[in-house]
């Protein structure tokens, strides 16, 4: 009877550690392209990992999904199909439509889109950054910068964009931000936009440089992946400017002379919390801009002001103080974030 006695108390005790055990919570990444060179796919996989770190119930796969964007969809309904992970999350402005297939053929699988919005989505919660904001500060540097008696500006008022692909936050945010930023500096400046066509190619992505700067571009905002170097690279060997989008680059050359940012480490921890705590509402989103601290441009780099003259960083000054504070009326009404999912 007393080994009897035993063995029950043993069956009721591991029966109680089970039922006390912390269930796991696994996440599968889903990166559409690669992680390496993109600062913001590196901040998506480190948001999680630093939830990790504190949670060792959560555990995480990154699958990287290559610069091939047709076969996205397939893999995301493959990723979704195991069945494993509770929660799948990704970051781009077409993963929304990109995993609707997956959606509809796993009804139970639940996605957390960041750098995107869709709403009403039962299975989606997405997180937009204002990147409207984000580029108005950019070509409103790039705006001073030309019109500046900086060394490398020219009589021309020209500046230049050379983004990676077009996406809907890139024509409806990004292009039409950065032209306001710019127009704000001097109305008569123009700006000349090229599509690189992918994420990777930095020796195309250096000749369309070059043919910007020998027509008069002094000043280039670049957000093209992995591709950024080729932009670099031309502006060191002609002496013009890098304004760098999504991340405090500064230390990567000389010819940086203006960083945004996109705090997506810290977006990306505080909602994979909130999934794992069960306090996501599925079908939500929310749009994250410099007033909330997600997005910002990065002048408290001493490269900053080391980079740029004095005047160019005192009328950034007036116009980051309002952006951080106040916007004034017809400001904000420029720079109204635009109904386009």
């Amino acid at each position: 009877m007393r080994r009897i006695g035993r063995i029950l108390v043993g069956a009721l005790l591991v029966t109680c550690l089970v039922a006390t055990a912390v269930a796991a919570y696994n996440i599968g990444i889903f990166v559409p392209g690669v992680v390496a060179g993109s600062p913001l796919y590196e901040e998506l996989v480190s948001g999680v990992a630093k939830v990790a770190e504190e949670d060792s119930s959560v555990t995480y796969k990154v699958v990287e999904g290559g610069f091939d964007q047709s076969t996205w969809e397939e893999a995301v309904v493959s990723l979704a199909a195991t069945e494993e992970y509770d929660l799948i999350l990704t970051s781009n402005g077409a993963m929304p439509f990109v995993a609707q297939p997956a959606a509809e053929a796993f009804p139970d699988q639940k996605f957390l889109i960041v750098d995107a919005i869709i709403a009403d989505h039962p299975q989606m919660y997405t997180v937009l950054y204002n990147q409207i904001e984000q580029a108005v500060v950019m070509g409103y540097l790039a705006g001073l910068v030309t019109v500046s008696e900086m060394e490398g500006a020219t009589p021309d008022l020209k500046v230049g964009f050379i983004a990676g692909q077009e996406y809907a936050a890139l024509n409806n945010m990004i292009k039409p931000g950065y032209i306001l930023g710019a127009k704000l500096a001097n109305p008569d400046i123009e700006v000349d936009f090229r599509v690189l066509g992918n994420w990777y190619d930095a020796n195309k992505a250096g000749e369309l440089a070059n043919s910007m700067i020998d027509a008069g571009v002094d000043v280039i905002m670049t957000a093209c992946g992995g591709a950024n170097q080729g932009v670099i690279t031309a502006c060191e060997e002609r002496g013009k400017y890098v304004l760098y989008f999504d991340k405090d680059n500064y230390e990567l050359s000389s010819s940086i002379i203006g960083c945004s940012a996109i705090y997506q480490e810290r977006a990306v921890y505080e909602n994979v919390k909130a999934a794992v705590a069960g306090e996501l509402v599925w079908g939500e989103y929310k749009i994250l801009g410099i007033g909330e601290g997600y997005v910002d441009f990065v002048d408290y780099n001493p490269l900053y002001e080391a980079a740029v003259s004095a005047d160019v960083v005192a009328g950034m000054k007036l116009l980051l103080d309002d952006l951080r504070g106040t916007i004034d009326t017809w400001l904000k009404s420029q720079m109204a974030i635009p109904v386009f999912w």
